[in-house]
């Protein structure tokens, strides 16, 4: 299935990694400046930028090409499969956890547990844990973007690097994440928020001309002479109404396979899970970093909402595109494939076939941008927690600042061989997908959602709560089980771990626990803290916006889901799917704007400012 690319492909290909590292290396002296500079730019990125950034480091090519399969097999309903990650976990962050986060002042995921359980014995081994599984999720996420890369690279690249497939795969995927790494390692922060802006503009272009192309070539008969009668409906009943019989069985087996056949269990089991990942807030990987790196708490917020405006509509012209074209033109190329079909491959198929020279060499750039972009922040966020974290914090606490910034290139490195290793091992990204959404993620939420709401949660608590978590999600990676199907168990054994660790210790010093409400203010259970606050501050109050701050999520939600569904009805269209669509995303929008954009605050109007100085000042002489 290899390819011979036209010489402008080629040409746009490599003037693509030169410009990226180019600038990489340019930038390289500003980030290095110190270690806050280094990860998190020195908090001057305004948020337009953190959010195309951001925006870039989602549009991995792993992920877009699940999403095609997922588009190519479930049809409309697709649409609600990516509430396993969750993708809505966005809409809670910009409603609200952006701006409690950001209020924080810390550098990473690891800081912020001091910051809310102190400097006892339980905090510092919630903060050990914390580390822990922050590097876990660094580790996993590397080893998932190198089997994208490889499964992309052996396609569209030109030249055969070993007569077995498989060891082209890989020296395809070892060139490519090394180029990544330079880049990354040098620059820091700066180098990934600059570089993605580049790669997010490069990706935008090849996804509108992919969903122009899909529109020219596939009409809405030629699509529906070939896909299951309940494709293009977005709605659903208790079971999932798509056959696939005479068309491609394969395509049967595998809904069987994935487990979503009751897809109304699977999505009350997602929503649950969902819910409670996104009311958790991020963990601490790159979409942390973002929020943690914007100039204050409201730009963090809207950092958030701008994800969505600029990641949504693109992306889904580029999936629906893609798809639609494999589905008409493919299906007798996929069911010679018997039951070896590899769905993962419908990208790449349709990309050799339909896209003409230049708008290739744009689109391969583009989604090599995507992967380079995600593993970019993936391996930015390595070295914030083993060298802020650990090395800074328990081995050498006055080094150089030059010094961390050196560490910090030692670890992104060892970080991404190691990733590399384990992706070695991993026989297809739906694998590692379900294990990471459904098994690891799961054993973070107990104790991450308890630690914003419920002030008598403790060090200890949390610790309990993420160790239970990851013993059972760990073992999970060896094992056939369903991530999904087992994480109400986890969830329970978790959440015991972490009351029963809570109420059988000491609650946390009131002290820290004044600092973390007056500067955070989260509603919850707060009321024992905010009595102590208001003998001293007798004008702070209570944080009564829950039910404003549920209903923008709940509006969100039906917001980003309408951003998802245009695009796809646009590319088949569907007109009056695609006109009712965006008189959603027109009322939706215009809702948020009055109920949320406009009532954003960084701080409440009752804070006290010399506490916010205070706070600030001690941020600053930390970094």
């Amino acid at each position: 299935m290899q390819l011979d690319l036209a010489f402008i492909d080629i040409a746009i290909i490599v003037l693509y990694v030169v410009a990226t590292l180019v600038i990489g290396f340019w930038i390289s002296a500003r980030a290095s400046k110190n270690i806050r500079s280094y990860f998190l730019g020195g908090n001057k990125l305004p948020y337009w930028t953190l959010g195309i950034s951001n925006a870039s480091g989602m549009f991995d090519i792993s992920g877009t090409m699940w999403l095609v399969y997922l588009l190519f097999i479930y049809g409309l309903t697709s649409v609600y499969i990516p509430w396993l990650w969750p993708v809505f976990n966005q809409i809670f962050l910009m409603v609200f956890l952006s701006v409690w986060l950001r209020r924080s002042g810390v550098m990473t995921g690891a800081e912020w547990i001091t910051f809310r359980f102190g400097e006892g014995t339980g905090a510092r081994l919630s903060h050990l844990v914390v580390v822990v599984f922050a590097l876990i999720s660094v580790i996993s996420f590397l080893a998932y973007g190198f089997i994208g890369i490889g499964k992309f690279a052996t396609v569209f690249l030109p030249w055969e690097l070993s007569a077995d497939p498989y060891w082209n795969e890989v020296l395809y995927g070892l060139i490519i994440t090394a180029l990544t790494t330079v880049y990354v390692v040098k620059g820091g922060m700066f180098s990934v928020v600059f570089t993605e802006v580049l790669q997010f503009f490069i990706m935008t272009v090849a996804c509108i001309a992919v969903g122009v192309i899909a529109m020219k070539l596939v009409s809405p008969e030629m699509l529906a002479a070939v896909v299951p009668d309940g494709w293009t409906s977005i709605f659903f009943g208790w079971e999932l109404d798509l056959d696939w019989s005479g068309t491609l069985e394969a395509a049967n087996v595998r809904i069987l396979e994935d487990g979503y056949s009751l897809f109304t269990i699977f999505i009350m089991l997602a929503l649950l899970k969902g819910i409670l990942q996104s009311m958790a807030g991020p963990a601490p990987n790159y979409d942390m970093q973002r929020v943690l790196s914007a100039k204050s708490p409201t730009e963090a917020a809207k950092m958030s909402w701008f994800v969505n405006v600029v990641l949504l509509f693109p992306r889904y012209m580029l999936i629906a595109g893609l798809t639609v074209l494999s589905l008409v033109f493919f299906i007798p190329e996929l069911r010679a494939m018997g039951t070896d079909v590899d769905f993962e491959q419908i990208l790449p198929l349709a990309m050799r076939e339909f896209m003409p020279a230049g708008f290739l060499g744009l689109l391969i750039a583009g989604l090599l941008a995507a992967f380079m972009s995600t593993f970019a922040a993936t391996t930015n966020a390595a070295p914030a927690y083993v060298v802020n974290d650990i090395y800074k914090r328990y081995i050498n606490p006055d080094a150089d600042p030059k010094r961390y910034v050196y560490m910090s290139y030692i670890v992104s490195v060892s970080f991404v061989v190691l990733g590399v290793i384990i992706g070695l091992f991993i026989p297809n990204l739906h694998t590692i997908i379900q294990w990471i959404v459904g098994a690891l993620f799961g054993a973070y939420v107990a104790s991450n959602v308890l630690k914003w709401y419920w002030w008598r949660f403790n060090g200890f608590g949390y610790f309990y709560g993420m160790v239970t978590g990851l013993a059972i999600a760990l073992p999970m990676a060896l094992t056939d089980l369903s991530p999904l199907h087992t994480f109400p168990y986890m969830l329970a054994a978790s959440l015991f771990a972490c009351v029963a660790g809570s109420l059988l210790t000491k609650p946390d010093d009131m002290e820290v626990l004044k600092r973390f409400y007056v500067k955070v203010r989260p509603w919850g259970w707060w009321g024992p803290v905010r009595e102590a606050v208001q003998v001293d501050y007798p004008n702070v109050k209570a944080n009564t916006d829950f039910g404003r701050d549920a209903v923008n999520v709940l509006v969100g939600m039906v917001w980003q889901t309408a951003l998802v569904a245009a695009p796809i009805f646009m590319v088949i269209k569907h007109w009056p799917e695609f006109m009712i669509a965006l008189l959603v995303i027109a009322i939706t929008s215009l809702f948020l704007w009055r109920n949320w954009w406009c009532k954003l605050q960084d701080y409440p109007d009752d804070m006290p400012a010399e506490l916010v100085e205070q706070a600030d000042a001690a941020i600053i002489s930390k970094h």
